[in-house]
C-alpha cells in the first residue's frame, strides 16, 4: 500500500503598503511632511540614497507585525527612487534621520516607543518637529544616537545630512553648512523660476529692442565698420 504524503507550501508572508489611516494628523503636519521630503529630495538628487514619507518601515524579517511608519526618513547607500514600503533586511540598510511630525496626541509615542525603536534600530539622528508648537515650545528638537541611546542635540543641526535646521512658521527651513545657502522649499522654488522666467523675457525683449536698432542703424548708414 501507498501512502501519499502531502506537502503544504509555508505560506507567502504579505507586507502591507498602507493601513488606510490618514497621512498626518492636520494640514499643518501634513505640509510639513510634504516640504521636509521634497526639500531633501532635491538636496540628495544624484547621490545613492533615497527620502521616503509616511511609508512603512519593516524590520523584522516573516513579522509583518514589527513595522512602523516614519512620517520622514532618509536612508543612505541604497538606489534612489521611491518604495511602496521599506524592508531593512531586503536593503541591507537603516534609515540614518528619522523626523516626526509631533503633536500632543502622538507626544507619548513619538518620546517613548519611537525613539527607543529608532535607537536599536541604530538611526543615528531622530528629529521632532512640533508645527502647532503644542508640547515643545521651540517646535523642534533633536536627538543624536550615542552609543545605544539618544542625547539631546545643544543645536539643530544635521551632521548626517550637513544641514542646518531652522523654523520657519509651522516648516522646517534646511540650510547648508558649507555655505549657508539655503535649500528652497517647494513654493519658494516656484517663485524663483518665475523670477527667472520674467528675467529672461526682459532680456530677450532688451535683445529685440537692440536687433532693431541696429536694423534701422544698417537701413540708413549700412552695415557697421568692421
Amino acid at each position: 500500500m501507498t501512502t501519499l504524503i502531502k506537502t503544504v507550501a509555508p505560506k507567502e508572508v504579505v507586507y502591507p503598503s498602507g493601513d488606510g489611516k490618514p497621512v498626518a494628523e492636520t494640514y499643518s503636519h501634513l505640509m510639513a511632511i510634504i516640504t521636509t521630503l521634497e526639500v531633501l529630495k532635491q538636496y540628495l538628487f544624484g547621490q545613492d540614497a533615497t527620502v521616503l514619507a509616511n511609508q512603512f518601515l519593516y524590520y523584522i524579517q516573516g513579522n509583518p507585525r514589527a513595522r512602523v511608519a516614519p512620517d520622514v526618513m532618509v536612508i543612505f547607500n541604497v538606489k534612489p527612487g521611491g518604495r511602496d514600503n521599506y524592508k531593512t533586511w531586503e536593503e541591507g540598510e537603516v534609515p540614518r534621520v528619522i523626523f516626526e511630525m509631533t503633536s500632543a496626541s502622538t507626544k507619548n509615542v513619538d518620546q517613548e516607543f519611537k525613539k527607543m525603536l529608532y535607537a536599536q534600530l541604530g538611526v543615528e539622528e531622530y528629529w521632532l518637529f512640533d508645527p502647532r508648537g503644542e508640547w515643545i515650545e521651540e517646535r523642534l528638537k533633536g536627538y543624536r544616537l550615542v552609543g545605544e541611546d539618544y542625547q539631546l542635540m545643544s543645536e539643530t543641526r544635521s551632521e548626517v545630512l550637513g544641514l542646518r535646521l531652522e523654523v520657519q512658521e509651522q516648516l522646517i527651513s534646511f540650510y547648508r553648512e558649507d555655505t549657508g545657502e539655503k535649500l528652497l522649499m517647494p513654493q519658494e522654488l516656484a517663485t524663483a523660476l518665475d523670477e527667472t522666467q520674467q528675467q529672461l523675457e526682459v532680456e530677450r525683449q532688451r535683445a529685440a529692442q537692440l536687433e532693431s536698432l541696429l536694423a534701422q542703424y544698417r537701413d540708413r548708414f549700412g552695415n557697421l565698420p568692421e
